[in-house]
């Protein structure tokens, strides 16, 4: 990994697709095809460099968790019911990870399964645009203890590659009746505690499997992930109040059958 220009173009892939609904682990395992790299070598890395993109949301919502923070020393019943829903949303990834983890492995290495899975989630997302009636639900500590574990299976959804650990949480949320801006948003915290335990395992797992110069490749796609997220975050929360989701379904059938045409003749 001693390639500077590798890390760089793989932490933008992450920082711009983590938070979208398009899949970061799809485009990250699509960009190792495309740029004719080993998938597997990369692997690791492309888990390792996920906590950028997670501090970004840290940043960018720190008075948010300050909030909770200070509610929860001062037994608020809100801050206890926004760390109740988030909990609870994120055990079923632990359970069923821990159980698959070995066959999830696998699919990481398989890009047809990306392919399909980016065409099926695009039209997913139509679907739910059309026929889905979100309403204001007053925020993700009122999301309550039933959505909050339908949300934490559909994320589960996510361990296909290709599925997109975002748009699975934010169309289930949307399809319970939850507005755009707190899907969204209830998907960014979900975030913080899935994918650092993600990495958390995977780490623990294949970290003797680093060589020496790898740290320095993590470093830089962890800084390139961290600063493209900020942006990107930002200005997807903003496009999704105003727009909504559709242009980002059509995106994933077009780069899916593309993919799938690619791969075929590749």
């Amino acid at each position: 990994m001693s390639d500077i220009i590798t890390p760089i173009l793989l932490g933008i892939v992450e920082g711009v697709t983590e938070f979208l609904p398009v899949s970061s682990t799809g485009h990250l395992i699509l960009a190792t095809e495309l740029l004719g790299y080993d998938a597997q070598k990369w692997a690791l890395f492309n888990i390792a460099i996920q906590p950028g993109a997670i501090l970004a949301i840290v940043v960018l919502y720190w008075r948010t968790f300050w909030a909770v923070m200070l509610g929860l020393t001062k037994g608020e019943p809100k801050s206890f019911a926004f760390v109740r829903n988030l909990l609870i949303a994120f055990f079923p990834a632990v359970i069923l990870g821990l159980a698959f983890g070995s066959l999830i492995e696998k699919l990481l290495e398989n890009a047809m399964v990306v392919a399909w899975s980016l065409i099926i989630g695009g039209f997913a997302i139509l679907l739910v645009e059309r026929f889905a009636r979100p309403r204001d639900s007053g925020g993700i500590a009122e999301v309550g203890v039933k959505n909050s574990v339908m949300i934490g299976l559909v994320q589960c959804l996510a361990m296909i590659p290709g599925v997109s650990r975002s748009g699975a949480t934010i169309l289930g949320a949307m399809t319970l009746g939850i507005d755009r801006r707190t899907a969204a948003e209830f998907s960014f915290f979900l975030a913080v505690p899935t994918l650092t335990g993600a990495t958390a395992l995977q780490l623990y797992k294949h970290g003797s499997e680093m060589a020496a110069g790898d740290a320095q490749a993590i470093a830089i796609g962890f800084v390139v992930s961290f600063v493209v997220a900020l942006v990107v975050v930002k200005a997807f929360v903003s496009f999704i109040s105003r727009v909504g989701f559709a242009p980002f379904g059509w995106y994933r059938i077009v780069a899916g059958a593309a993919a799938l045409i690619w791969l075929g003749v590749k």
